[in-house]
């Protein structure tokens, strides 16, 4: 098997179809498996099927959309008991078929049907829509009659989706999930994961998880259970179960690079140990320390800043980072992971304005795993192209109790954050808070000690002027002022020419 291994870690399975081939990968991966059902198909009887095939026939349908390879032979072996095979392969002749990748693909050529469209990987419901988005021009969806084969349960997005586009959708429901006959080897499963007893969860479908969850919460162990599988390798084979499994806020480790069986455990094998090593790093002493080290240097208010979105943006892999300050009562842009040149300190909120000035308003953390811009709270800005991306980590910047700033981490793609990236994030705010705080202090004592070095020039070059022009102060004030404006530079670059010369005889002239 090459170098991949699983080096005897204990590998759990929640596999129903193909439990006995599963457990031999793995075995021969050097793992140790474990699999147990997670859930049956349970069929909902042929008239769902029948129904479909009649109005196939009877040219009721302008686009079939197969979702899954075991649908379509589910379909065909019921349909086929009233209408030949021969007439049922006509009749999709005459509508346009869609399949969701390979798996689909491949059932339809058995059946000798090619479809007009496939979606390509990741093969998502996503794929689905934008195939038939990009044919638009030639046919739009608006009007036309689709059915859907569905699998376990319905595609919500899809069918959504679908009907926002003006399509009349009917769904073919062949068969649906539900949990095992017997939950015992489930419920066993969630002990001994809770237990720290598995390494590795290896997952072929969302709902494998959700029934997890389901009779964990029953045995009111699903925190527990969380908890620990916050230790454990959790390894998804593909798009569609990764995007499931994120929606249960059990966001994966690994994903199959291709939807097969093969693929995961050969995958998971060759990565789970380096990634279950630094699932087990805890931050402690070196996460402080590396903290701490890098807002110790005495540095200006942006650099400390900057210094926070590098951190930040380390200790949680993102697309973009921004760290706002509250000045007065508005939350400011100072610092952005991504270059925004034009909207770095012109950016403004109000405090429980947007998801930013929700968590400043609240002072408590917010995570959207996906579609953030369709949160209530959000905001959106055009000069920002961060407000496309999918998922949104947002932490207060907390000092003695009072708001200082807000953090964001923002992802392109869907992602759960886990309890230990929040907290690790919140951390962060609560432990830069007293730094940035000093850094402003410190800045605003630099300013003051210009300003009143500044006031020293010009109180002493009036001197100059009304001793020897015989002026009076105000007098000796607005001339300074008027050179200052004529040679475009400060009053107190104008004093200094007057103090450093000691007289008033040619100032005008130096001073240029």
């Amino acid at each position: 098997m090459g170098s991949a291994s699983f080096a005897g870690l204990r590998v759990l399975a929640l596999e129903s179809r193909h439990a006995d081939d599963l457990a031999k990968l793995v075995a021969a991966y050097g793992g140790q498996p474990t699999v147990v059902p997670a859930l049956r198909e349970i069929p909902r009887g042929r008239d769902h099927a029948l129904s479909f095939a009649s109005g196939l026939v009877s040219g009721h349908f302008d686009m079939v959309v197969f979702l899954t390879g075991a649908g379509i032979r589910m379909l065909v072996n019921a349909a086929e008991t009233i209408y030949p095979r021969e007439q049922l392969r006509a009749a999709l002749g005459r509508v346009r078929v869609v399949a969701r990748g390979n798996k689909p693909l491949a059932a339809l050529r058995e059946f000798g049907v090619k479809p007009d469209f496939v979606a390509p990987r990741p093969n998502t419901w996503r794929e689905v829509l934008r195939v038939l988005d990009d044919d638009a021009s030639t046919q739009p969806l608006s009007g036309l009659r689709i059915a859907i084969q569905e699998y376990g349960v319905p595609c919500a997005e899809l069918l959504t989706g679908l009907q926002e586009r003006g399509a009349y959708v009917t769904t073919i429901p062949l068969y649906s999930w539900s949990l095992p006959n017997d939950p015992a080897p489930l419920q066993a499963a969630a002990r001994s994961l809770v237990r720290g007893e598995m390494n590795v969860l290896l997952l072929t479908a969302g709902v494998q998880a959700r029934h997890l969850f389901q009779v964990a919460g029953a045995m009111r162990i699903e925190e527990s259970l969380r908890n620990s599988l916050e230790r454990v390798v959790v390894a998804s084979i593909g798009p569609t179960t990764s995007e499931h499994l994120r929606s249960l806020g059990l966001p994966p480790d690994l994903e199959a690079s291709q939807a097969r069986m093969g693929f995961l455990v050969k995958e998971a094998a060759e990565c789970s140990a380096r990634i279950l090593r630094e699932k087990l790093a805890e931050p402690g002493v070196d996460f402080l320390h590396e903290l701490g080290s890098r807002m110790a240097a005495a540095s200006p208010l942006r650099d400390v800043l900057m210094r926070i979105v590098d951190f930040a943006s380390a200790v949680v892999k993102c697309d973009s980072c921004f760290v706002y300050v509250l000045e007065d009562d508005e939350l400011v842009l100072r610092a952005s992971k991504n270059p925004h040149l034009s909207e770095l300190d012109q950016l403004k909120l109000h405090v429980g304005q947007g998801i930013t000035g929700w968590v400043a308003q609240h002072r408590r953390p917010v995570a959207v795993t996906q579609n953030a811009f369709h949160d209530p709270r959000f905001q959106f800005f055009n000069e920002l192209p961060e407000d496309r991306y999918e998922a949104f980590l947002s932490v207060p910047i907390l000092c003695r109790d009072r708001l200082i700033g807000v953090i964001n981490l923002q992802h392109r793609a869907p992602h759960s954050y886990t309890k230990r990236e929040i907290r690790l994030i919140s951390t962060i705010g609560f432990l830069v808070g007293a730094e940035i705080e000093m850094a402003r202090l410190e800045q605003t004592s630099i300013h003051l000690s210009e300003e009143l070095q500044a006031r020293k020039f010009i109180e002493r070059a009036k001197g100059i002027l009304q001793r020897e022009l015989q002026l009076t102060e105000q007098e000796a004030y607005f001339r300074l002022r008027r050179q200052s404006r004529q040679l475009r530079k400060s009053m107190k670059e104008v004093a200094e020419v007057i103090v450093n010369e000691g007289t008033t005889r040619g100032w005008e002239k130096k001073g240029a």
